[in-house]
């Protein structure tokens, strides 16, 4: 239903976006405003849609306030923006916003990744290959939002490596403005598995020590997300195993 503004409001709490109940191990506000960045993340959560403090509190078994609160976080943090009188609205990133925060990955992540190959125990690596294994089996059953919170996990747990902890918390922030609108439909098709695959062979090339494709396979893998946003994940070039690099 359309309101004068001309947003859609949100939909019942019947039609809920799979939020999870929140418990007691942090404060309720925080762990509201992670379980919508989640959503937000994962796009599940629209530009255009106003969310009333109320329906999402349904949906997360507590009351409105610290949903509200929540989302007052979110709104210092641009993700969302008050609606008067009706909810929030979820901030809309363009192609170009989007572009910049893929360029600042590859510039960021990309060659610190290449330089953890050989300079880190495999051990290290060793240890990121559950959350890589999780997101594969996330990504298989279609569950999105556990597929975020694993890809995050992953990827910051890689960065850390470097033992810079600024570079970190920047990756950081980026991740947390994008939007994966195209997750769903990727899911659906049962395709969303092939991007999952390649944090898998990130961790298999910096076990091996190998440096190229490391970095090659981040290359591609920033690159593949950067259409995932855009839910074009099809307009990413195609990128082959090298022959020393086996087929996930």
């Amino acid at each position: 239903m359309s309101t004068k503004e001309g947003y859609d409001m949100a939909p019942s709490a019947a039609d809920g976006l799979g939020l999870p109940l929140v418990g007691e191990r942090q404060s309720l506000r925080e762990q509201v405003a992670q379980a919508l960045r989640d959503a937000l993340v994962a796009g599940e959560m629209r530009p255009g849609v106003v969310y009333s403090a109320p329906v999402l509190a349904a949906q997360f078994g507590v009351s409105a306030t610290p949903v509200r609160e929540a989302m007052l976080d979110l709104a210092k943090e641009g993700l969302v923006e008050a609606v008067r009188n009706k909810g929030f609205r979820v901030t809309e990133m363009t192609d170009r916003d989007l572009d910049e925060i893929t360029e600042v990955r590859q510039l960021i992540e990309v060659p610190t990744v290449a330089r953890l190959a050989g300079r880190r125990p495999a051990a290290d690596f060793e240890a990121l290959r559950p959350a890589a294994e999780e997101i594969v089996a996330a990504a298989r059953r279609g569950d999105l939002i556990a597929y975020v919170n694993a890809d995050l996990r992953f990827h910051l747990g890689l960065l850390s490596l470097s033992g810079n902890t600024h570079l970190v918390e920047v990756i950081r922030d980026l991740r947390g403005r994008a939007r994966l609108y195209g997750l769903r439909g990727l899911a659906e098709r049962g395709i969303l598995i092939d991007s999952a695959r390649e944090h898998v062979a990130i961790v298999d090339a910096l076990v091996r020590g190998d440096a190229g494709a490391a970095e090659r396979i981040m290359s591609h893998h920033i690159q593949h997300v950067r259409g995932i946003w855009a839910d074009k994940p099809e307009s990413r070039p195609e990128i082959r195993p090298t022959p020393e690099e086996p087929e996930a």
